[in-house]
């Protein structure tokens, strides 16, 4: 049977995941340095199927302005090339051989802008899923029997000083990153 501070328990978990996954978004977002979980976001349609493309090769950061990703299937490195060049972050890789090098063009200001834009796109994904954790959890109480009115609408209350809390934290990540980008 479900209580008040399961639904509230579960509801921080599910906004602690979309935190999470709005971090891991955001380390693939560039600043100024080369790091190989910058393509993370990136996914390649092989074999009839979407697939992460660190799951079909290996990406290194051998120079801080160059991305190497080494295909696991040598055959499919144009794939992965595409893939890479049609994803929004900008690059132009080209394949050499069984390798692709990925060199990062210097940023200027309108690429910058571009990607503020990427990180609050990422940042609203995790504001929906706060927010639908918020909503789960609100049609939970309305489920709940035995618990009195005043109960509810103190629990309720409780929901959305949580929730704006994490809409918070998600802000700070925004502004956090923002000024890593913007930073010359």
């Amino acid at each position: 049977m479900m209580t008040i501070q399961q639904i509230v328990k579960d509801m921080r978990g599910a906004m602690d995941k979309g935190i999470e996954s709005t971090r891991r978004e955001f380390t693939s977002i560039r600043s100024g340095k080369a790091t190989p979980n910058m393509l993370d976001t990136v996914h390649v349609d092989m074999y009839g199927t979407s697939m992460a493309l660190n799951q079909v090769a290996s990406v290194s950061a051998p120079e801080a302005r160059v991305l190497i990703v080494t295909p696991f299937d040598k055959s499919q490195a144009k794939v992965i090339e595409k893939a890479i060049r049609e994803s929004d972050l900008g690059l132009d890789p080209s394949a050499q051989g069984p390798i692709i090098r990925v060199p990062l063009p210097s940023m200027n200001e309108q690429r910058r802008k571009e990607l503020v834009k990427v990180v609050h796109k990422l940042a609203e994904e995790g504001k929906i899923a706060v927010r639908h954790a918020r909503t789960h959890a609100r049609e939970g109480l309305k489920k709940l029997q035995g618990v009195s009115e005043d109960d509810v609408k103190h629990a309720e209350k409780d929901l959305q000083r949580i929730h704006d809390d994490y809409i918070h934290k998600i802000d700070d990540l925004i502004k956090a990153k923002e000024a890593e980008i913007m930073e010359v």
